[in-house]
């Protein structure tokens, strides 16, 4: 099995076009280090966007990279970020489903004060996924997540929020991972770093998010899962 995990692209953040360009490129080499190393399919942990009504130039370009993928017959999974998230429900990933370029994998439904999660086949692998929100309103929803089992099947468990064990300060609200159903890989999204710990992942951003971002990270990220072996893939341009 081989697969990719991005998160934080934030396609569409910068003010500045040079950075704005920058960002949609590091973008673009994610795409195409996929394609070359030719990935069974790829996870988006949130955050595609960096508002919930991307213009329509980033809305075209991004089209355009997605086509890529689908003429590969590389499938996308998503979830929403607390960015590309809207209280309405309804998003601009929306459309990309619509038009057949990815599948948001956040199906689930409450009961008995529980949310349980609903797998998405993919081959051999049973995706579950619940959307960020913003002000961290999705942590104690988090908490009481179930997932419907998938027998024999790779669990892959995809949210956008903070994890306690990646950020241990009480005073950041966070979720208790220990209490997060076991599955065999969770892609995260939301915090901006590199973090690996035991199939708990943090990519990091495709690009720097900010100024200060750009001086600590230098460059962006992301993982390609390879067999059992999770691999750091450098964005360098």
């Amino acid at each position: 099995m081989k697969f990719a995990h991005l998160a934080d692209c934030h396609l569409g953040g910068w003010r500045q076009p040079e950075l704005s360009a920058l960002n949609f490129q590091s973008f673009q080499k994610a795409i195409s280090i996929c394609l070359k190393e030719k990935v069974e399919f790829i996870l988006i942990a949130g955050d595609l966007f960096d508002s919930e009504y991307p213009s329509i130039d980033t809305l075209k370009e991004t089209f355009n990279e997605f086509r890529k993928l689908q003429e590969a017959q590389i499938p996308v999974f998503l979830i929403a970020g607390s960015h590309d998230y809207s209280a309405s429900g309804k998003t601009f990933l929306d459309v990309l489903e619509k038009s057949g370029f990815c599948k948001n994998v956040a199906k689930f439904e409450e009961k008995n004060k529980a949310i349980i999660l609903e797998p998405t086949t993919y081959r051999n692998v049973a995706l579950y996924g619940y959307p960020g929100k913003k002000s961290a309103l999705e942590i104690e929803e988090i908490e009481r997540i179930k997932i419907q089992d998938s027998p024999g099947l790779f669990k892959i468990l995809m949210l956008h929020t903070t994890i306690r064990s990646a950020v241990p300060n009480p005073k950041i609200k966070s979720v208790d991972d220990t209490k997060l159903p076991n599955v065999n890989y969770l892609a995260l999204g939301h915090l901006h770093i590199n973090y690996n710990n035991g199939g708990k992942v943090y990519p990091g951003p495709i690009f720097p998010n900010n100024l200060l971002e750009l001086e600590e990270l230098k460059h962006g990220s992301f993982f390609i899962f390879d067999e059992g072996r999770i691999k750091k893939q450098e964005i360098k341009l």
